[in-house]
């Protein structure tokens, strides 16, 4: 019978080496993925993925099943630490065309559908994901950037990822 990945956190949470590793057999690819598109740089965003995967066995007691699924907490641990990285990165700027630029993604449809996700949203939204999820910056950050009041962008976000998560069927 194969665990589910919340069983394998709580497993992690005892000590079970063998749960992490399968835990990052799933995920890391995905992981990796997603930081290769923020981060650009291969070996960077490799130990970024490392470093999310540390630090999620680090906090495999913390993790709590009603709150979120385990691929939501473990993108969301990666997620900050490519944060962090471009925040540790002397400020230098990227084209839309260096971030954007299409990568290899180990599962295609999970690619395609976010591309339909974001596909979705109003242009005005899709820049303030792409700043917000893509770039790197903080709400304080698209605020300052926009012009927009920072109180505004967390709304216009958390509707913008709400009408993408309806599209994705609410997965």
């Amino acid at each position: 019978m194969t665990l589910t990945d919340e069983d394998l956190i709580a497993q992690m949470a005892q000590g079970q080496q063998d749960a992490l590793r399968e835990l990052h057999q799933r995920y890391a690819p995905y992981l990796f993925s997603l930081g290769r598109r923020m981060l650009q740089d291969p070996t960077e965003t490799e130990n970024c993925v490392q470093d999310a995967f540390l630090n999620a066995w680090k906090a495999a007691l913390r993790f709590d099943r009603n709150l979120a699924s385990a691929k939501t907490w473990l993108v969301t641990i990666a997620h900050r630490r490519f944060l962090q990285a471009l925040r540790d990165r002397p400020d230098t700027g990227y084209a839309i065309e260096d971030w954007d630029s299409p990568t290899r993604s180990p599962d295609q449809t999970d690619k395609i559908m976010a591309e339909r996700a974001v596909s979705i949203l109003t242009p005005d939204e899709r820049r303030l994901v792409e700043l917000a999820y893509y770039q790197g910056h903080s709400h304080a950050e698209v605020a300052e950037v926009t012009g927009i009041p920072l109180g505004t962008v967390k709304t216009r976000l958390r509707a913008a990822l709400a009408r993408m998560k309806t599209h994705l069927g609410g997965e």
